[in-house]
């Protein structure tokens, strides 16, 4: 199987991303420094500052309005790509810019990221792209209506990529963190697991994407082991040579969770990620948590 390098010379282009946040900078920080000219949106004035000390042009877009600067800011654009949450099951790029996108003539992809939580419980089977979408709370509802909706476009020409995220960690968002803090709980609900990806792999498969473009392909991104969370926080603490905090049964720590934090356990399923190796060649830094955490150990983020 052919693996992916990262993006060819010769295959620079102009990056936008609507909803510049903590996945949307890695992706747009490491094609900066390749040469890309990248821009993107943020909810408010005070972090344009951030975006230009990356050389990165920022516009503000908190999606109650259009971008007035649409043409300036997107009209050039090789590649787009949406990382903003649905409000409601709506879509604040679609809702505000369907028609924009449309008349496009540069574009050559767009990627939208969704959410594994868009085929709802499982039981804690296997699931890959091809399986039905059940989505068992009104967020997972929502994403699979706008997913829908970005879909819709590619009838119209547009080359959209769907990416189905499972829980981001990284620098700074980790289990080492909430160790570090003092915060973190070894919730135990029997037979749970969850899939995950490091923030640089999202980069990277998103990287292989813009290279070997499939307008309409959808794609799963976590990493290769699925596990409970309790095994994860208890990981990162002897990684950090603490004690595990205690185990809580699910039953317990439901009653003081807040009402998204239950939402998660509700789905139990163990993601595919063949795809991304076998269409895109994709080869994952972080294959599994424990790679993953002892990296950021090692960078001390």
């Amino acid at each position: 199987m052919r693996q992916f390098e990262g993006t060819r010379p010769g295959s620079l282009g102009r990056l936008f991303i609507f909803g510049l946040g903590y996945t949307g900078l890695v992706l747009a920080r490491r094609l900066r420094k390749q040469g890309w000219i990248v821009g993107g949106t943020v909810q408010s004035e005070a972090r344009l500052a951030e975006l230009a000390a990356d050389r990165i042009t920022g516009y503000v877009f908190d999606g109650t309005k259009p971008l007035e600067t649409f043409e300036e800011a997107v009209g050039r654009a090789t590649h787009i790509l949406d990382s903003i949450p649905p409000v409601g099951e709506t879509d604040p790029v679609q809702q505000h810019h369907a028609g924009d996108l449309a008349g496009l003539k540069a574009v050559k992809w767009i990627g939208y990221l969704s959410t594994t939580g868009v085929y709802g419980d499982c039981a804690g089977g296997w699931v890959d792209e091809r399986a039905g979408l059940h989505p068992t709370g009104a967020r997972g509802r929502a994403r699979v209506a706008v997913e829908q909706d970005w879909l819709d476009l590619v009838r119209l020409g547009l080359p959209v990529h769907i990416f189905r995220l499972a829980g981001i960690y990284g620098p700074g968002r980790s289990a080492l963190d909430g160790v570090r803090a003092g915060t973190a709980r070894r919730i135990v609900k029997p037979g749970q697991v969850f899939s995950r990806i490091h923030v640089e792999d999202v980069a990277t498969v998103l990287e292989a994407s813009m290279v070997q473009r499939n307008p309409g392909a959808i794609y799963n991104v976590c990493d290769d082991e699925p596990a409970p969370p309790q095994d994860v926080i208890a990981y990162a603490a002897a990684l950090l040579d603490k004690p595990a905090p205690p185990d809580i049964p699910f039953s317990e720590a439901a009653k003081i969770m807040s009402e998204m934090a239950r939402s998660f356990y509700d789905d139990n399923k163990r993601v595919s990620n063949r795809r991304i190796k076998d269409e895109l060649g994709v080869r994952l830094a972080y294959p599994d948590y424990r790679v993953g955490l002892k990296a950021l150990l090692a960078a001390k983020a």
